[in-house]
């Protein structure tokens, strides 16, 4: 099993099925208050790093990229000596006096938690729709979580928001109004009929920007990745950099990936792959990962993209070997600082197979599936002779065989008080997997811990945080095992320490709760302590949820439904308000009471 093998390349085929369905839902997360890199980089709410520097190679940052609570973003300041992680880290404090929140999930460990001393139970509970608010339009299905910059001189904080219809927009974070004359138009949006599968661009709908965006708060840059249509009709992956005062393009981009991005002999092939995962800023580039259509068809791969952002544009990636192993996690690559973490799907066969085969069938090689990689930001393949740096389990073939993969949840780093660092993994075999940071395990590997969470697949974006009582995972989903009467589209497992740092940890189902079916987390606490903490989602009723984070009891249920929101997305949480995108709009929630 531990052979690499470059699988050839087979002729297309046009088998679609339901793989990863409901991960075409966009994405979530953001920053808060507990800002780490953001526009000052360290030191959340104090700021840093960012401007000054001071992050970068200091490693002011603290070890999962979480910012407020541990001091920053990462354990080299995410953006090492060329400064592209002060910008990147969890928020910081803008000269608005205002707290960013630049990439999904809020932070590089993709973990979900705002810090945020305005969010007490009286506001939590008093959430309700904030009507000064109401302009805040927007044309084309959103996907993409929105994203909040603090304000510099005379630009006020905005809330930035890229649509399915290859337009992204700046929003007056008091009012709603628009900043920028007119939205930024990143191309012609594909349409029904030019992709061979898919979920997105049909019934009317287009395919546009699907994965977040993420923010260089230093810089003001907006990086996105954009599926677009040339004067041939033929679909294309172009990544963009875009004036966050302004919406003008950068000088160099935007970057065409088709053109230039290429691994192990192979091209990048932008009509069999789409762009969920939400992008992370990196050691002085942007990274971008890829998947396929839902359905699976086609040759498609696994794709990571990475592109300098100092200079003229340069363009690193790394390929799955094997057909298909997509990356499909909305929350995008999870990275400490100094490497990136990625998880791949399910493997194919051949190109016009379905899902429910593998490249292990009949005596087959990995070939790069069902796979948590640790990636240097140079993309160079980890050596398969160590164990540190990829964890592939022992039953990877039969996973292949059920698309039951680890790939359609990213993973999220997480540090639990007396366990060694971790990199925790969901399952569409409803798994959940805890992996040792510094060792992921290797080939047919026996995870750190693993216990089964839920009765169905999981594919999400999950949050992790830790309260006075305890450490807790939250996933969107039916648990198993839910405590005596608890019943709830979201489910919490708690993590609680062994012996040492280095005997496994135990996992248990801590509650299940929230509205029947929800859309993703995000998690508020008051301060780094935890002791008040609020989960919070949007139901299938396109309300606003919070319930408590310990005991999943209902805190909040707004009163007024949103139009209709994505699956996936999530809410964020930035300076004493909640934002969600809808289809149509960006809501703002205000509390009623301090």
């Amino acid at each position: 099993m531990n052979q690499r093998f470059v699988i050839g390349m087979l002729t297309l085929g046009l088998a679609c099925s339901s793989s990863n369905g409901t991960s075409d839902g966009g994405a979530s997360g953001a920053a808060g208050t507990k800002g780490g890199g953001g526009t000052t980089g360290s030191a959340g709410t104090t700021g840093g790093a960012g401007t000054t520097g001071s992050a970068g190679t200091t490693g002011s940052a603290g070890t999962t990229g979480s910012a407020g609570r541990t001091g920053a973003a990462g354990t080299t300041g995410a953006a090492g000596t060329t400064g592209s992680a002060g910008t990147t880290g969890a928020g910081g404090t803008g000269t608005s006096g205002s707290v960013s929140v630049l990439m999904h999930h809020n932070d590089l460990a993709r973990d979900g938690v705002y810090v945020d001393a305005a969010m007490t139970k009286a506001a939590t509970m008093s959430m309700a729709i904030d009507t000064t608010f109401a302009n805040a339009k927007v044309t084309g299905n959103v996907y993409a979580q929105p994203l909040y910059l603090a304000g510099k001189g005379s630009v006020p904080d905005q809330v930035i928001v890229a649509t399915e219809g290859d337009r992204v927009y700046a929003f007056n974070a008091a009012t709603g109004a628009a900043t920028w004359s007119q939205p930024a138009a990143v191309g012609t949006a594909v349409g029904a009929g030019v992709l061979p599968c898919g979920n997105i661009a049909t019934n009317g709908n287009t395919l546009g920007v699907t994965g977040t965006p993420v923010i260089d708060g230093t810089n003001r840059i907006i990086y996105l990745d954009a599926m677009t249509t040339d004067t041939a009709a033929k679909a294309k992956h172009m990544v963009h950099a875009l004036n966050a005062d302004t919406g003008a393009e950068q000088s160099g981009w935007p970057v065409d990936v088709n053109a230039t991005a290429g691994s192990g002999g192979m091209m990048f092939s932008s009509l069999v792959q789409n762009q969920r995962a939400a992008l992370t800023l990196v050691g002085g580039k942007v990274f971008i990962a890829y998947s396929g259509h839902v359905g699976d068809c086609m040759g498609y791969h696994g794709w990571v993209v990475g592109i300098s952002t100092t200079g003229s544009p340069a363009v690193s990636a790394w390929a799955t070997r094997a057909i298909a192993g997509g990356i499909w996690g909305s929350s995008g690559i999870a990275s400490d600082g100094t490497s990136i973490f990625v998880a791949t799907g399910n493997s194919k066969s051949s190109a016009g197979a379905g899902p429910n085969t593998s490249s292990g069938d009949s005596g087959g090689s990995w070939g790069d599936s069902e796979t948590v990689y640790k990636f240097p930001t140079s993309l160079a393949a980890p050596a398969m002779t160590t164990t540190t740096d990829y964890f592939v389990p022992n039953n990877w073939v039969s996973l292949d065989d059920a698309d039951a993969d680890i790939g359609g949840t990213s993973p999220v780093l997480m540090t639990v008080p007396g366990v060694t660092p971790l990199v925790v993994a969901l399952g569409k075999d409803g798994n959940a997997y805890l992996l040792q940071r510094s060792n992921l395990g290797g080939m047919d590997a026996t995870p750190f811990a693993k216990l089964k969470v839920a009765n169905g697949a999981i594919i999400n974006a999950f949050a992790a945080y830790t309260t006075t009582k305890g450490s807790y995972v939250v996933f969107k989903g039916g648990g198993s095992g839910c405590p005596s009467g608890q019943t709830g589209g979201l489910t919490a497992i708690k993590i609680t320490a062994g012996a040492t740092a280095t005997t496994a940890p135990t996992m248990s189902v801590a509650w299940c709760g929230g509205p029947g079916t929800s859309g993703s987390p995000a998690v508020s606490q008051t301060d780094t302590t935890g002791a008040v903490t609020y989960v919070w989602s949007v139901g299938s009723d396109n309300k606003l949820y919070a319930v408590d984070g310990d005991t999943g009891i209902n805190a909040l249920t707004s009163a007024t439904a949103m139009s209709a929101v994505q699956v996936i997305q999530t809410p964020i949480i930035a300076n004493g308000r909640v934002f969600v995108s809808s289809n149509s709009q960006v809501y703002a929630f205000k509390p009623t009471s301090p």
